[in-house]
C-alpha cells in the first residue's frame, strides 16, 4: 500500500513539475509580447494587449496554479514515504526545497507582473523581461543537479555548471538582441 502511495505522488510529482515549467516559460514570454505590443499604435496595441492579457490569466490561473499544487502534493507524498529521518539526514532534500520556495516566490511574482500589465504599466523592458524569463530555467536546473548529485562534491562540480551555463544564457541573450537590433536597421 505505502509503495503504491510512493509511486502515485511521484507520478503526480512529475506531472505537476513538467506542466507548472511549461508555464514558467512560457508566461515571461507573454509578458515579452505584451509589452512590445503596449508600444504599438492604436488599434494594434489594444487588441493585442488584451489578448495577451487574456492569455497570461488563463495560463497563471488554470494551468500554473493547479500544476504548482500537484507538485507540491506529489512532492510532499513522496517525502512522507520516505520518513522524517531520511528528510532530516538529507541535506539536499533542504536545499532543493528553498529552491522549490524561490520558484514558488517567481510564480506569484508573475501574478503581480499580470496585475501590472493589465493596468498598462510598463516596469521592465522587453530586454529585461527576457532575463527575467531566464530565473526559471536557472532554479530548474539548480533543482535537477540537487535531485540527481547528492553529495557535496558534486553538486559543487554541479554549482559550477550552473554558473557557466548562467553565463552562457547572458551572452545568449545579448547576441539575440544584436541579432535583433542589426535585424531591423537593414
Amino acid at each position: 500500500m505505502y509503495y503504491w502511495i510512493y509511486e502515485t505522488g511521484k507520478t503526480i510529482h512529475f506531472i505537476g513539475l513538467i506542466s507548472w515549467f511549461a508555464g514558467l516559460f512560457y508566461l515571461p514570454r507573454l509578458f515579452i509580447y505584451h509589452v512590445e505590443a503596449l508600444e504599438k499604435a492604436e488599434p494594434e496595441r489594444s487588441i493585442l494587449a488584451n489578448q495577451f492579457g487574456l492569455m497570461e490569466k488563463r495560463l497563471y490561473n488554470i494551468i500554473m496554479n493547479p500544476a504548482m499544487v500537484l507538485t507540491y502534493i506529489g512532492g510532499f507524498t513522496m517525502i512522507f514515504y520516505y520518513g522524517w529521518d531520511w528528510f532530516t539526514a538529507n541535506i539536499w532534500m533542504h536545499w532543493k526545497l528553498g529552491f522549490v520556495f524561490l520558484l514558488t516566490g517567481y510564480h506569484h511574482y508573475n501574478k503581480k507582473i499580470i496585475r501590472k500589465l493589465e493596468k498598462g504599466e510598463v516596469f521592465m523592458t522587453s530586454n529585461q523581461l527576457r532575463f527575467y524569463n531566464e530565473i526559471a530555467t536557472l532554479l530548474l536546473l539548480a533543482i535537477v543537479l540537487l535531485a540527481v548529485f547528492k553529495s557535496r562534491l558534486d553538486f559543487i562540480y554541479a554549482f559550477v555548471t550552473i554558473i557557466i551555463f548562467m553565463f552562457l544564457l547572458m551572452m545568449g541573450i545579448k547576441a539575440y538582441k544584436n541579432y535583433r537590433k542589426n535585424k531591423n536597421e537593414i
